[in-house]
């Protein structure tokens, strides 16, 4: 049973939650699920525990929205059905346009699963409707666990995409000689779907070199293709508690069994911070949009006393390069929230900043940017372009667990200018390092804390208010 949460006083806002991201008014949220575009809106699912903000308890949340930055909540979409297949909860998967009918593809559970789902189906009950209110489970599974013969403890998250004229499907694994596997399904029928192997595994030299020996299973695997005719399979490193997440680029090819193997070429971290994991991705015929999971990073009680749990973070773009590594960078409709006026240019002083901003900050030497200040601390950016080095320092500012708060370094390649954008709205900090890399942290202020923005050093910033969108 979740533990109770205390209400917390509506009359008093946390400051540390955010405004503009993908969160529930109150209680639980974890990771994105089934991004979809159904008749002009955009479509965004969640793990969510309506009841307390705990993890227990999983249903799917829904939103909508006309632009990707005016977001309207839905009923729940899915429940978990009493004596189903997911009586435990509904997680992860994704939402697939099959033949007319939206169609929501997850993992169910029940109360004795350990670790092993099964992958169930739901159906938008009236599929003219723009904002998909009604969904319809079925009644059983259409995968009711893993293949026989591999030794499979763990077992979840299905992704449906397509290629080369079929519908395939994959499933995060985890074996129990501590392999990590994405598994591979046919399903041109998603009713009727056909084990057709093992696409990529924890042994393939590539994966070793990029991952190491960082997770005992790769969960929500996502595919998408880029402007360059690559994929990129990005995974979640688990190891029995979330950890990080990392890519591989590299090419879908047919295996002469009926089925496709993935041939890496390179790959590295999705994201360089704490508090980034489970993220979920929607190709579109012209880019592919991901959105992740911030979990948070401040101690259980501090969060039952909030009421709340768990943030989405932006919608970003991602690509990767001709040489495979990644290009990500924040979606075009996010300026939709920037002020009419920017609130900093080329600052020559010390400047108070919003609650929630969207800054870009240019640097031709070394510069330090300062966003956080207390009397004996500092949040802090370092840019050096003639290194290719950017450090976010949080130290002092305390977190929950054993991250600790030791800096983070992103190293690109180095290059006359280097720029990176921050956006910045309640605890959710996302730093975007010269569209090639990205840290998600959560930074809680106190309330003697002074936001505020100083530059030291040679570099150029222009700064924005994040403010509700003008109706158009």
């Amino acid at each position: 049973m979740s533990p109770a949460a205390p209400a917390p006083d509506p009359a008093v806002p946390d400051p540390a939650a955010p405004r503009f991201r993908v969160r529930p008014p109150a209680h639980w949220i974890n990771d994105p699920n089934g991004p979809f575009r159904w008749r002009g809106r955009h479509h965004l699912f969640y793990q969510y525990n309506p009841d307390a903000p705990v993890h227990a308890n999983v249903h799917w949340g829904h939103v909508s929205s006309p632009d990707l930055v005016r977001w309207e909540h839905h009923p729940i979409a899915l429940a978990p059905t009493p004596g189903g297949p997911d009586e435990a909860g509904c997680w992860s998967g994704c939402v697939v346009d099959d033949r007319g009918v939206p169609t929501a593809v997850y993992t169910g559970v029940d109360h004795a699963h350990t670790g092993l789902g099964t992958i169930c189906l739901a159906r938008a009950a009236d599929p003219a409707d723009d904002r998909l209110l009604s969904w319809r489970p079925r009644p059983a599974p259409v995968v009711p666990g893993p293949p026989p013969g591999l030794d499979v403890v763990m077992f979840r998250d299905p992704f449906v995409f397509r290629h080369a004229g079929r519908r395939w499907a994959l499933v995060g694994a985890g074996h129990a000689d501590g392999t990590p596997s994405v598994l591979l399904y046919g399903c041109d029928e998603l009713t009727d779907w056909r084990f057709a192997g093992v696409l990529l595994d924890g042994h393939d030299p590539v994966a070793a070199a990029v991952f190491g020996d960082k997770a005992d299973g790769w969960e929500c695997p996502q595919l998408f293709g880029t402007s360059g005719g690559d994929h990129v399979l990005v995974v979640s490193l688990w190891d029995g508690t979330p950890r990080s997440t990392g890519y591989l680029t590299g090419r879908l090819e047919a295996d002469g069994q009926g089925g496709l193997g993935f041939l890496a070429r390179t790959g590295g971290r999705l994201d360089h911070g704490r508090d980034f994991y489970a993220p979920a991705v929607r190709q579109d015929s012209d880019r592919a949009l991901m959105w992740g999971w911030s979990w948070e990073a401040r101690d259980d009680a501090a969060v039952l006393a909030a009421g709340w749990a768990g943030t989405l973070t932006a919608p970003r773009v991602v690509d990767a390069r001709p040489d495979g590594a990644l290009r990500v960078v924040p979606a075009p409709e996010l300026e939709l929230l920037r002020a009419s006026r920017p609130f900093v240019t080329r600052p020559d002083r010390a400047v108070p900043l919003p609650a929630a901003y969207d800054l870009t900050v240019t640097a031709r030497g070394a510069a330090t940017v300062t966003l956080l200040r207390a009397a004996d601390r500092t949040l802090t950016v370092r840019l050096d372009p003639d290194t290719g080095t950017v450090v976010l320092d949080r130290s002092g500012w305390p977190r929950a667990g054993a991250a600790g708060s030791a800096p983070v370094t992103v190293r690109v390649p180095p290059a006359p200018l280097l720029s990176v954008r921050l956006l910045a709205d309640g605890s959710l900090l996302e730093l975007f390092v010269a569209d090639r890399a990205t840290v998600t942290e959560r930074v809680y202020a106190r309330p003697d804390d002074v936001p505020e923005l100083t530059v030291e050093g040679d570099a150029e910033v222009s700064g924005w208010e994040q403010v509700p969108p003008r109706r158009g």
